[in-house]
């Protein structure tokens, strides 16, 4: 997206943010948004279809903003896929906390409490890519079906341990959310833990050669 129209689709989610935070719920419609933006609906529709689309939005964008922050940092490209997926989580927790009133409305505000947090469906996206650009060790199974269901597995608990997190600072109250950083760094060591494929590939590789000799012994 060209730095214009960047700016552009910025001003109306930070116009959108601050209706929602000073008046406890949203615009009450596009018209008077754009009327308070000096832009016109045609504009709006540019970027968004709707505000149901924006708010959605709004979470891509923290992601985006939390990705740019730790690329600007020279040391995370050289970071393990643990150190990296710990920056993430650090780092997007923090612009939640910059941003947690409007984001505990609008989560609060999801009308199906079996699915409370659809809204964050077009984040997943863009999560699940950054999870695989991760070098994290998966198991060689030689077999691109098998392959695939593997890194769908791989997304699917990455996800899961996403929205874990987000829940935990959502119920957490302690100072400065610092349960939420020890809850953090305790899971995704848990998780690699859980992920280490070595005592996996051994038992494979052991599995391997006694069925070679096996069948050899028989030959």
């Amino acid at each position: 997206m060209e730095k214009q129209q960047k700016e552009k689709r910025n001003k109306i989610v930070s116009e959108y943010m601050n209706t929602v935070l000073n008046t406890g719920e949203t615009p009450k419609s596009i018209y008077i948004l754009t009327k308070e933006l000096n832009i016109t609906e045609r504009e709006f529709y540019q970027y968004f279809s709707s505000f149901e689309a924006l708010e959605k939005e709004i979470f891509v964008i923290f992601f985006e903003n939390a990705i740019h922050l730790l690329k600007d940092n020279q040391d995370f490209n050289g970071y393990n896929a643990t150190n990296k997926l710990l920056s993430f989580y650090f780092t997007f927790i923090e612009i939640l906390t910059e941003n947690r009133s409007f984001v505990l409305s609008r989560l609060h505000a999801q009308k199906n409490p079996l699915a409370p947090f659809t809204i964050l469906d077009p984040m997943k996206h863009v999560f699940f890519a950054f999870i695989n650009e991760l070098d994290i060790e998966t198991l060689d199974l030689k077999q691109e079906q098998l392959e695939k269901i593997q890194n769908k597995g791989k997304e699917n608990i990455f996800w899961a341990q996403f929205m874990m997190i987000l829940k935990f600072w959502i119920e957490d109250h302690s100072p400065s959310f610092e349960k939420t950083d020890i809850f953090i760094e305790k899971t995704v060591h848990a998780s690699f833990d859980i992920l280490n494929i070595k005592p996996v590939q051994s038992f494979l590789e052991l599995g391997k050669f006694l069925l070679k000799e096996k069948m050899n012994f028989k030959m």
